[in-house]
């Protein structure tokens, strides 16, 4: 059966046959990509590669290809916010799962391995500055998934309407779970695992105040003490249930993976935020 064919203003591409944000052809997809926020930190995780072997800089979008240990890496950065990893996601997913001449999806689908590296400021006390976390579950304080129809299992509704419950938010969040292989791989056993919460802004979406009095004062202090069971919030960053979520809509692995810079309940940002990143990249680069 042949699928309906993609228009040009649904999926816009390049002269060049690129997608149209990341300004990328097929071929430079590999089947593990790692992605960052920080466009800089591309050439943080490159330098490690054996070589690169093609670059590309589009607006916020930076690619790196290249060996590691002789494996075909992408390295691609996303910008922050959930509204990049949604454009991200769909024209990564095109590159592998859509026929870019004609335009139709394809009969057979390719799941990619993503892992993002970020990072993240610990919602417990007892997360210290510098550790390595990995996210199982994220939890979605943004708007992204009003727009599409995200399937939740009973487990991930039961959190997000208790937690809406618990914090007053005019809303109710989205709970969705990572890839549970990849998560076990690239945690090695050695990194803590929790549950990320995503927020859609760094100073008042993460309870920060500067000049401007804000709506939910005691939102960190809730986001701190919420728990259902031993089901805990640990850190909050801007850009994981972006992922998740897209993930599962397509039908991909993904996990997250941050570097703990800062501690929001004890007051305390990393000495050497960068040696914490660094210290992560070498990590996920040697168990991808």
């Amino acid at each position: 059966m042949r699928m309906a064919k993609i228009s040009e203003t649904d999926l816009i591409l390049n002269p060049d046959g690129s997608v149209y944000h990341l300004n990328l052809l097929p071929k430079h997809i590999s089947e593990t990509i790692i992605t960052v926020g920080d466009p800089s930190r591309v050439y943080q995780v490159s330098e490690h590669f054996d070589e690169v072997e093609f670059e590309m800089n589009k607006r916020e979008f930076i690619t790196h290809v290249g060996k590691y240990n002789g494996k075909k890496i992408t390295v691609i950065s996303t910008g922050i916010g959930t509204d990049n990893i949604e454009i991200f996601f769909n024209e990564l997913d095109a590159l592998v799962n859509v026929d870019l001449k004609t335009r139709e999806p394809k009969a057979r689908k390719k799941k990619l391995r993503i892992v993002r590296i970020g990072t993240s400021g610990a919602l417990q006390e007892d997360i210290a500055v510098g550790a390595h976390l990995i996210s199982d579950y994220a939890i979605g304080l943004d708007n992204l998934m009003n727009f599409y129809d995200l399937p939740m299992d009973d487990f991930e509704t039961g959190i997000a309407h208790d937690l809406q419950k618990k914090t007053g938010l005019p809303f109710m969040p989205y709970v969705v779970r990572g890839s549970e292989s990849l998560r076990e791989q690239i945690s090695g056993g050695d990194m803590l695992v929790g549950n990320t919460v995503t927020c859609p802004g760094f100073y008042a979406p993460q309870g920060r105040a500067l000049r401007v009095p804000i709506r939910f004062p005691k939102l960190l202090e809730d986001l701190n003490y919420y728990h259902k069971g031993d089901f805990w919030l640990t850190n909050f960053e801007m850009e994981t249930s972006g992922y998740y979520s897209m993930a599962r809509l397509l039908g991909h692995e993904v996990v997250s993976a941050n570097a703990i810079i800062a501690n929001r309940i004890k007051n305390k940002f990393a000495k050497d935020p960068n040696k914490v990143i660094t210290s992560l990249i070498s990590k996920v680069l040697d168990r991808i």
